[in-house]
């Protein structure tokens, strides 16, 4: 592997900003990976589009076996490149993406060119991750159900591969109430927001700390004008746990609030979006990686559990083996502080390229 190739690949992703939001912007991306991941492998992808969106597959050999799974989008806005351009000063390579995920896409492609063959081996890149895959999610479900394991190649935590993620589910509870002039007659009325206040209250009373289940009102508003009983509010919740049972419990829970006012009425919408990365779907392929890591002499490699989801979480959902942080080591992951270390990129990809030749071996 060449690092000089690498950075070299680097900066023509990170320069072809992404944001998830500008579809535009994407399909002029998705080119620029196309043709970085063509010159690579050897052969042009399957672009799918669903609902105007474009995603990138390649697919090698009969039987699918290990599917490598990243994003091409970022949280960036079109223009950002200005403020924040790409440099590459002494080990530092900074610009919109460059960590989240960008550097990890090139370092896929370097370690599967390293292999003599890559049968069994299936790339999927998608272009709305930063925004829920809403039009990938089943696409990546249904590969996932075809192959051994799945290695997603979003960032490292410090240089540790990522072996659980927390869950996440999205609420949201709209309250009805009754208007009336807050002066003249507020007795007729019947107050969304106060009640929105009791329910505010009810779902924080949902979270359980300790076993690290957090329920979060993120989002909230109600009433029209100063001088009326509100007659509607709304709440968002944003909720995090490390397994499914506490998932679903939440799920029961928040679908069973009941009104604490009188005649005011609430209906719940939403619900899971992203099932939790246990650390049982992990567990043999970071045993894998912990003997790649250590036979290729890039010693010890670490493992960690982390609260932010990815669609790693939708495989290990559908019973897939996935291991995710193989990516690049660096930090600031959407902030102006983001960057990669140019000198982890080679080994980084060394220990990918090690670990997909076990599992195309039957290291499982």
């Amino acid at each position: 592997m060449d690092k000089k190739s690498m950075v070299a690949d680097l900066a023509a992703l990170v320069t072809a900003e992404s944001p998830s939001s500008d579809l535009g912007a994407v399909d002029a991306c998705a080119d620029v990976v196309a043709e970085i991941g063509e010159r690579h492998l050897g052969s042009t992808p399957e672009r799918i589009r669903i609902d105007g969106r474009q995603h990138l597959r390649w697919s090698f050999g009969a039987e699918p076996k290990v599917m490598l799974l990243g994003h091409f989008d970022t949280v960036w806005p079109l223009g950002t490149l200005a403020e924040l351009p790409w440099s590459v000063t002494d080990n530092i390579a900074t610009g919109p993406g460059v960590f989240d995920m960008k550097a990890g896409i090139v370092q896929l492609f370097h370690a599967l060119a390293s292999l003599p063959s890559l049968d069994g081996v299936v790339v999927l890149l998608n272009s709305d991750e930063e925004i829920g895959s809403p039009t990938s999610r089943a696409l990546i479900e249904e590969q996932a159900r075809q192959v051994d394991a799945v290695l997603v190649l979003e960032a490292a935590a410090d240089g540790a591969v990522k072996t659980a993620r927390k869950g996440m589910s999205l609420y949201c509870v709209d309250i009805e109430g009754r208007a009336a002039h807050a002066g003249l007659e507020p007795e007729r009325g019947v107050n969304a927001v106060v009640e929105l206040a009791h329910q505010i209250q009810a779902v924080v009373e949902l979270a359980d700390p300790a076993a690290g289940t957090s329920v979060v009102p993120s989002v909230i508003s109600g009433g029209t004008t100063t001088n009326t009983v509100a007659a509607q509010a709304q709440l968002w919740c944003d909720v995090r746990m490390w397994s499914a049972k506490e998932q679903e419990r939440i799920d029961r829970s928040i679908r069973a609030l009941t009104p604490a006012l009188a005649e005011s009425r609430i209906s719940v919408s939403g619900g899971p979006n992203r099932g939790p990365l246990e650390s049982v779907s992990s567990e043999k392929l970071y045993f894998l990686a912990h003997q790649v890591s250590s036979e290729s002499g890039l010693g010890m490699l670490r493992d960690c559990a982390v609260g932010g989801a990815s669609d790693g979480n939708f495989t290990a959902a559908v019973g897939t083996p996935t291991l995710d942080g193989l990516g690049a080591v660096g930090g600031g992951a959407h902030a102006a502080t983001e960057h990669v270390e140019i000198d982890q990129m080679i080994p980084r990809a060394t220990l990918l390229a090690g670990l997909v030749t076990r599992i195309l071996e039957g290291g499982l």
